[in-house]
């Protein structure tokens, strides 16, 4: 379908006309207690993602945090707990908020992601423990929790799904580990079965397939290569890679094996675009919405993102466009000299070390500002 939609009915027509859901990748507080928050989801944002990042820029960022945290630490808490005490306020302040999208998707959208604690991205049992602490923490029915998409997190996600919790995927930047976990999902919804689950419909969960950064590694070791037809792939990489993912989402949740499952009521697992700014100022701001847009998936943007989408994006199905043209895009990649298992390795270390350290610096920032009270 053409675009024709005005700027102001852009967003909405992304599920209304191509059944994909857009999500909000951002928080903070005072988009909840000034009613910002109510004006994006009116707009058409039907869910919401945070991160470590996310919590360091709007904690440090503002002093709308300061009177909790005050009491808090006057409270006597320890500051590692009143960041988790400021974050979990955060949360289901947008929880509620994204409440009427859930209840009228019937549990589809309307979901808010929080992340474990991503120190623990390496360690399968206490990433175990902290989703299911989190999940009865918040205790809300369209609370997502997010776990690294690692080798150590598949376990995780599996356990889980099968405990009827819903899970946010997050760091996956491979077609190749998309494909584990998806196994992961589906065969927690087997162990569900298994426990006795008659109804799965409850359970939902998103894999968050990581795009820009693709594109930046990429890019840079085709520069390095630096011959004409390596010149001539950057920026093709990422919106090629996440195409050919949604080929395998489509044949995964097909055939007998997931039809025997969706009869209990189950829903696919979701592909959810993630990190889809643009940083090569080069490319379009809208890149990485435009050129990703298809039934039962969803993207996720940060603000600015959605306000460069809604003033010139294009709502048209997009994703299986041409599959045939990204999986033979990925193979010029290679055959250049790029090994984009060795890319997806690198981006899931420096994933996982950047929220780490986004992270670490906010609770040492916490730590400062709780002495300067005490």
């Amino acid at each position: 379908m053409t675009d024709q939609l005005k700027s102001e009915e852009r967003l909405a027509g992304l599920y209304q006309q191509e059944h994909q859901s857009p999500w909000l990748d951002n928080l903070r507080r005072g988009w909840i207690t000034s009613g910002e928050l109510d004006q994006w989801v009116a707009s058409g944002i039907r869910g919401l993602t945070s991160n470590p990042a996310i919590f360091q820029k709007a904690i440090e960022g503002s002093d709308d945090y300061d009177p909790q945290f005050r009491q808090l630490i006057r409270d006597g808490v320890a500051v590692r707990q009143a960041y988790w005490d400021l974050v979990t306020s955060d949360i289901e302040g947008a929880l509620q908020a994204l409440a009427p999208v859930y209840e009228q998707s019937n549990g589809v959208d309307g979901f808010v992601s929080v992340e474990v604690d991503p120190g623990l991205a390496r360690d399968t049992t206490r990433t175990t423990t902290d989703a299911r602490a989190l999940h009865e923490l918040i205790n809300a029915p369209n609370l997502m929790v997010k776990i690294p998409g690692t080798k150590e997190g598949l376990p995780s996600i599996r356990t889980m799904i099968g405990e009827g919790r819903s899970i946010n995927v997050t760091l996956i930047f491979s077609v190749n580990r998309y494909i584990e976990v998806m196994e992961s999902y589906i065969a927690g919804l087997e162990d569900a079965v298994s426990s006795g689950q008659k109804d799965l419909s409850s359970i939902a969960s998103v894999a968050s397939f990581f795009i820009s950064r693709t594109d930046t590694e990429v890019d840079r070791r085709l520069e390095e290569i630096g011959t004409h037809g390596a010149l001539a792939l950057r920026g093709k990489t990422a919106v090629a890679q996440a195409q050919v993912a949604y080929q395998r989402f489509l044949e995964t949740f097909s055939g007998p094996r997931w039809e025997a499952l969706s009869a209990q009521g189950a829903q696919v697992q979701r592909p959810l675009w993630a990190s889809t700014s643009t940083k090569n100022p080069a490319y379009s701001e809208t890149l990485y919405v435009d050129e990703l847009i298809g039934p039962n998936t969803v993207n996720t943007m940060p603000d600015n993102t959605i306000e460069a989408f809604v003033a010139k994006g294009s709502v048209a199905r997009t994703i299986d466009s041409d599959p045939a043209g990204a999986q033979a895009t990925l193979e010029a990649v290679s055959n250049e000299g790029v090994d984009l298992e060795a890319v997806a390795e690198t981006l899931e270390e420096e994933g996982v070390a950047s929220f780490v350290k986004s992270f670490d610096e906010l609770i040492a920032s916490l730590t400062d500002k709780a002495d300067s009270l005490l």
